[in-house]
């Protein structure tokens, strides 16, 4: 996944004159609500009209903040990926591949069980301004490394992309028979991990190959070591 910087400045977010009285909560709590609804029910259920009710007010109290629903979004994303800057604030000048691995790690953990969350991080960074310094803290991680300022942005995007990406797909929406109750999660990927192993084992030798750590695998476990993969090879890079 490509990260996607717009043009502008993103220390502020000024706005013109408000016409209408100021409204009781803050952007703090207008976020916090919106991030709880994306979490229970995904960005389908997230209206104005929702997060105007979750928070006992009327929609006016909402437009406040934000000028309509893709900025609330934005905005949102932006918020959790605040709690990520934080959580990596005292990472200090250690060795870049160690603290590349810390903020991967960190920001995986953040995004995985939020399948609504991938499709709006770095989305506007002119608005989504911790996303854009998380961008920036990786981005100095990767410079300390002495590469060329092309190897930088490949090497910065790669991590971006993998951590993103990998969080993604891992979050998904479980499938209709786990979100109803039919079988449990475990039941579910035995099921699949019995139909691999039936498969015939001359076309299919790589899944054959590794059937027996796909069966029962942990997916943080499976995030770690393909980062770990990425950030080695991004120091052979580094020491050339």
């Amino acid at each position: 996944m490509a990260t996607r910087p717009q043009p502008g400045d993103a220390s502020s977010r000024s706005r013109g004159p408000r016409t209408r009285s100021r409204a009781s909560h803050s952007l703090e709590s207008v976020l916090a609500a919106a991030v709880a609804i994306l979490d229970e029910s995904g960005a389908q259920r997230l209206t104005i009209r929702a997060l105007a009710a979750r928070l006992g007010g009327g929609v006016a109290s909402v437009y406040w903040y934000v000028s309509g629903r893709d900025e609330l979004l934005d905005l949102a994303a932006d918020s959790v990926l605040g709690g990520v800057l934080e959580a990596v604030a005292d990472i200090g000048d250690g060795d870049p591949i160690d603290n590349l691995r810390t903020i991967a790690v960190t920001m995986f953990d953040a995004i995985v069980d939020r399948p609504w969350l991938g499709a709006y991080v770095l989305r506007d960074t002119a608005t989504q301004i911790h996303s854009l310094q998380l961008y920036e803290l990786i981005g100095e991680q990767v410079m300390r490394l002495e590469l060329t300022p092309r190897q930088s942005f490949h090497a910065t995007s790669a991590v971006v992309g993998f951590v993103i990406g990998t969080a993604a797909d891992m979050g998904q929406e479980p499938p209709e028979a786990v979100v109803s109750g039919e079988m449990s999660k475990e039941e579910y990927m035995a099921g699949a991990t019995a139909q691999w192993r039936a498969l015939d084992a001359a076309r299919f030798p790589y899944i054959h190959h590794i059937i027996d750590e796909f069966d029962g695998h942990d997916d943080r476990d499976q995030f770690i070591g393909g980062l770990d993969l990425l950030l080695t090879g991004l120091r052979l890079q580094a020491e050339r």
